[in-house]
């Protein structure tokens, strides 16, 4: 029988919100407001639409982490869209298996640890905004690349990439913490993709097209 951790704090809320959607959340109810009290029927009525829109795009949902030894989980809910080896790359010293995902304004954009391990840099790069779902996007657009190092001394890199309409990247964990399997480190507001980069070692459980959940999801193991 499979056993499960919870890397955060529950929530004591129905309903969680990352902390980042409050701002927008709090903006559009607040016009929303304003239409209705100038009797802005239509204006109102849209705003609360897109209010409520914003309350779904930031939800933050618990997740059960499974315990399976040596896995990975994924660091972002989305779609695979990338499952290869590569010789070599910028985040990575050597041959590497490249994991991408695919986020849709519709999925949860709150990314979470794969392993544990502490964070040995984390590296922000301003770029441009193309498509998330581009080969393009992973060198060109804005990024922030999170370098781990696992209990045994591999290393691993998790790459945030902004999208063509985000263009907000939050990142929680700074060099030097210690971090767990499936723990909460940040988001990318409204549309957006995240990279991993593992080691040979690395034995993929997910194919191109699957669809995956941040922190419940095993997308490989790691011997």
């Amino acid at each position: 029988m499979n056993s499960f951790s919870w890397p955060d704090p529950p929530s004591q809320n129905a309903y969680p919100i990352a902390k980042a959607g409050y701002p927008f959340i709090t903006a559009s109810a607040f016009t929303t407001a304003v239409f209705a009290l100038l009797g802005l029927t239509v204006p109102a009525l849209l705003g609360l639409v897109v209010t409520c829109f914003i309350c779904f795009f930031f939800r933050d949902p618990e997740r059960a982490v499974p315990n399976t030894k040596n896995a990975l989980v994924s660091p972002a809910d989305g779609k695979v869209i990338l499952v290869e080896n590569q010789t070599d790359s910028r985040f990575t010293e050597g041959p590497c298996t490249k994991v991408s995902i695919f986020m849709s304004v519709f999925n949860v954009h709150v990314n979470r640890i794969p392993c544990d391990g502490v964070v040995k840099k984390v590296d922000y790069y301003p770029g441009k905004f193309f498509s998330a779902n581009l080969d393009k996007a992973s060198a060109d657009n804005e990024h922030n690349a999170v370098f781990l190092q696992t209990e045994d001394g591999k290393p691993i890199c998790m790459v945030q990439i902004a999208g063509l309409v985000a263009r907000r990247i939050i990142c929680s964990v700074h060099e030097g913490h210690h971090v767990s399997r499936g723990q909460r480190m940040g988001l990318i507001c409204f549309g957006s993709r995240v990279d991993l980069y593992l080691p040979p070692g690395f034995t993929p459980t997910v194919t191109k097209g699957d669809r995956v959940k941040a922190g419940a999801s095993v997308v490989g193991v790691l011997e």
